[in-house]
C-alpha cells in the first residue's frame, strides 16, 4: 500500500502554530502525559492500537471471573478526548524516522515536534514462542478471557467426566511465575475452584482441585521482604496452592510441563496452564535503538538520559515499561509498575510545558510509595518503604491504592461495589464462558480499513 503523508487538521485555527505533541501508548504513563497537557498551548496526538485504556494489574481478576472487562477498561475517548487540544488515531506504531521527526502508523507517516513513547510491556518466553498457544500470557484483555474460559470449560467436562483421573486433570492448573501477577492470580483461581466446587458443582471434589504454582527462584515475590514472602508463601499453601519454587520449566506440551530442579525432573500434567513469568519491552525500543544507536538493555528498554530522553535526540522521551531509568539514588533502574510510571509522565509533560516557555524545573525524583500484591480474600502483602503489612490491613492498603490509580470514576465505583458484593456472598459475576478456543492468543489490534465496494 503506498504510504501519505497525514496531516489532519488541527480542531481549531488558533492550533496551527502551537508544538505539536504526539504520545504513542495509552496505558499508565501515556494518558499522565495527556492529561497534564490537556487544556495547555500545545496540540496533542494520542497514538494506541486499543481504544481503551487498561488497568493491567486487576487483569488476574477478569481471569478469575472476580470482575469483567468494562471493570477494568476505559475509552481514551472518554477519558481524555474531551480536552479541545488532544486528539485520538486508532493504530500501530510501526516505524519511527527520527530523522524526519516523524512516526509511521496505519502506512502513513505523521509528523511530530515532540515524540513521547509509552508502549509498556509484553510477555516474553525467552525463546520459545511455541509455548505461548499452550500457556496465554496475561498482559491483555484477551489473554485473561482464554485464561477464564480454559479453566471454566475444564471444569465443565470435569462434571461429566466418570474417570477420576481425568477429572482430576481437568480441575489441576499451572501458574508459571511466583512474582505478584502469579502469585495474584494462583490465589484467586483457587478460591474460584473451590467456591464452584462446593456451589455450582455437583460431580467435582475439593480435594481434587490443584493450583501448582512454579519457578526457578527460592521464594514467592522475591523483589520483597523475605517476612512478607514467608507470610504470602504460608498463605498460598494455607489455600491449597502448591508451590514449586527453585524448579525450571524445561518443556511445555499439551497438557504437560516438564520441570528440572536441585531435586531432580518431574512432570506436571493439568488442563490449564498460564503463564506470568517474563516480561519484555515493546518491540518500538529495539526499533529506535537501530534507529538512534540508543542503548537497551536485556529487555529491551530504552537507555534514557536523566529527563527520559534519547540520547542525541532530546525531542524523544521514553517513559513506563519502555524505558530503563538508572539515574535513581540508589543507581537502580525504575520498577516496571504503575506508580514509577504514572510519575515519569507527569514530570515529562512538566518538562515538555517548561522547555516551551524557556523555563527548568527540578530534576525527576521518584517518589517510592512501596509494593504490595493480594493473594487471597481479605488478605494482601504490603511492602511501603520497609513498612510491612499482611492480611486484613496489607487487603485495605493495597485495594485503597488500586483505587487511587485506577483513572476512571465509573470503574473505581463499580470495582469498589463488585469487591464488596463479592466479600459479602463469595459469589463471582463474571464468569461467562465466550469465544472460541484459542480466538484470542495472536489477536490483531489496531485500525481495519473498510472495504468500500465497486459502484
Amino acid at each position: 500500500m503506498e504510504r501519505f503523508f497525514l496531516e489532519l487538521e488541527p480542531p481549531e485555527e488558533a492550533m496551527r502554530a502551537w508544538p505539536h505533541v504526539v504520545v504513542v501508548g495509552g496505558g499508565f504513563a501515556g494518558l499522565k502525559v495527556c492529561n497534564a497537557l490537556a487544556g495547555e498551548p500545545v496540540r496533542v496526538t494520542l497514538i494506541d492500537k486499543r481504544n481503551f485504556n487498561l488497568f493491567q494489574p486487576l487483569l488476574y481478576q477478569v481471569a478469575s471471573g472476580l470482575v469483567s472487562e468494562a471493570d477494568v477498561a476505559s475509552p481514551l475517548r472518554q477519558m481524555v478526548g474531551n480536552a479541545p487540544n488532544i486528539q485520538i488515531l486508532l493504530g500501530e506504531v510501526t516505524d519511527i524516522q527520527p530523522a524526519e521527526r516523524r512516526v509511521v502508523f496505519n502506512d502513513r507517516s505523521y509528523a511530530y515536534d515532540q515524540l513521547v513513547l509509552a508502549t509498556g510491556s509484553g510477555s516474553t518466553y525467552f525463546g520459545r514462542e511455541e509455548w505461548r498457544p499452550l500457556a496465554p500470557p496475561m498482559k491483555i484483555l484477551e489473554h485473561a478471557d482464554e485464561i477464564r474460559r480454559r479453566l471454566l470449560m475444564a471444569l465443565e467436562e470435569a462434571e461429566q467426566t466418570v474417570d477420576p483421573h481425568q477429572r482430576a486433570f481437568l480441575q489441576t492448573v499451572v501458574v508459571v511465575g511466583a512474582g505478584p501477577a502469579g502469585c495474584e492470580l494462583a490465589g484467586s483461581l483457587i478460591e474460584l475452584m473451590h467456591r464452584a466446587v462446593r456451589r455450582d458443582f455437583k460431580q467435582l471434589r475439593r480435594e481434587d482441585c490443584r493450583v501448582v504454582l512454579v519457578d526457578p527462584v527460592e521464594r514467592v515475590l522475591p523483589t520483597m521482604a523475605a517476612p512478607l514472602s514467608a507470610a504470602a508463601a504460608a498463605h498460598l499453601q494455607g489455600a491449597g496452592v502448591e508451590l514449586r519454587l527453585g524448579q525450571k520449566v524445561e518443556t511445555i506440551a499439551p497438557g504437560r510441563v516438564a520441570l528440572s530442579g536441585a531435586a531432580g525432573a518431574s512432570e506436571l500434567e493439568a488442563a490449564t496452564i498460564c503463564w506470568t513469568a517474563g516480561v519484555r519491552a515493546s518491540r518500538l525500543g529495539r526499533l529506535l535503538s537501530e534507529a538512534t544507536g540508543c542503548a537497551v538493555d536485556r529487555g529491551g528498554r530504552l537507555v534514557v538520559e536523566p529527563d527520559f530522553s534519547i540520547p542525541g535526540h532530546p525531542e524523544i522521551r521514553a517513559v513506563g515499561d519502555l524505558c530503563c531509568y538508572g539515574h535513581t539514588p540508589e543507581g537502580t533502574p525504575l520498577p516496571g509498575m504503575a506508580g514509577p510510571a504514572v510519575q515519569a509522565g507527569g514530570w515529562v509533560a512538566r518538562d515538555i510545558l517548561a522547555r516551551l516557555r524557556g523555563e527548568t524545573i527540578a530534576p525527576f525524583r521518584w517518589l517510592d510509595l512501596g509494593s504490595m500484591a493480594v493473594i487471597g480474600p481479605w488478605y494482601a502483602v504490603a511492602d511501603l518503604r520497609g513498612w510491612h503489612l499482611t492480611g486484613l490491613a496489607g487487603w485495605v492498603v493495597w485495594a485503597l491504592a488500586h483505587l487511587a490509580f485506577i483513572p476512571d470514576t465509573e470503574n473505581r465505583i463499580a470495582l469498589f461495589s463488585k469487591w464488596m458484593w463479592q466479600i459479602a456472598t463469595r459469589q463471582r459475576t463474571a464468569l461467562l464462558i465466550t469465544g472460541r478456543p484459542d480466538q484470542h492468543l495472536g489477536v490483531d489490534v489496531g485500525l481495519f480499513r473498510a472495504v468500500r465496494p465497486p459502484a
